[in-house]
């Protein structure tokens, strides 16, 4: 019986191929990681930027013009985007600049009247468009109407604000504010954050109604 002997192929260098081609996927590996990190962080960056530049802002109140619905020295959280879809409100707390500058200053106020509508400051209290205005928080009769004290018409896109602290405010009652455009309204204050509350539930009467009972 005759056996055949086979030949057995030598192959040098597969295992150094095998670690070179290993060696290779790592780098790629390593690579794709560190760019999708990069990639991540930019992102976060831009979603921060984002967010701050037209989604939300913190500022400080300033003065007692809002007492005692705001303190002076309150952070509050306002949102920038609350008026991109739709028109601001009444009673509505706004953050805007004062005197339609860029670089102004800005303040904090009420929302009182509307566009379009007439507005009337007589015996301290609000009327629009002819009818006394109830409003739900603890307010003061105020003492002068300014240049409310005849009635004037609000131009469509005008707002006539007061502080709530009606005797202590320098609002559109006076002539160095006025009426505010809509184009300078930053945003609707939503939160105090120290301590923590929604601003719509500040002052109001329902809450001293409860305390009382």
């Amino acid at each position: 019986m005759l056996f055949k002997k086979r030949k057995s192929k030598i192959v040098f260098g597969r295992n150094s191929s095998l670690t070179k081609q290993t060696e290779k996927s790592a780098k790629k590996r390593l690579i794709i990681s560190i760019v999708t990190y990069i990639i991540e962080i930019l992102l976060v960056v831009a979603v921060a930027h984002g967010i701050t530049r037209y989604g939300l802002m913190v500022t400080t109140m300033s003065g007692e013009s809002m007492a005692t619905t705001l303190s002076n020295g309150d952070s509050i959280l306002v949102n920038k985007f609350a008026y991109k879809m739709s028109k601001p409100k009444r009673n509505d707390i706004v953050v805007y600049r004062q005197n339609s500058s860029e670089h102004s200053f800005i303040n904090v106020k009420r929302i009182i009247g509307l566009p379009g509508e007439k507005l009337l400051i007589k015996n301290g209290k609000v009327y629009i468009n002819g009818e006394e205005l109830y409003e739900d928080i603890n307010v003061e009769l105020m003492n002068t109407g300014g240049i409310a004290e005849e009635e004037i018409q609000l131009e469509g896109n005008e707002y006539f604000m007061l502080g709530d602290n009606r005797n202590n405010s320098q609002d559109s009652r006076f002539s160095n504010v006025g009426t505010v455009v809509k184009d300078d309204i930053i945003g609707k204050t939503i939160f105090r954050l120290k301590p923590f509350a929604a601003v719509s539930s500040l002052n109001t009467k329902k809450n001293e109604d409860k305390e009382n009972e």
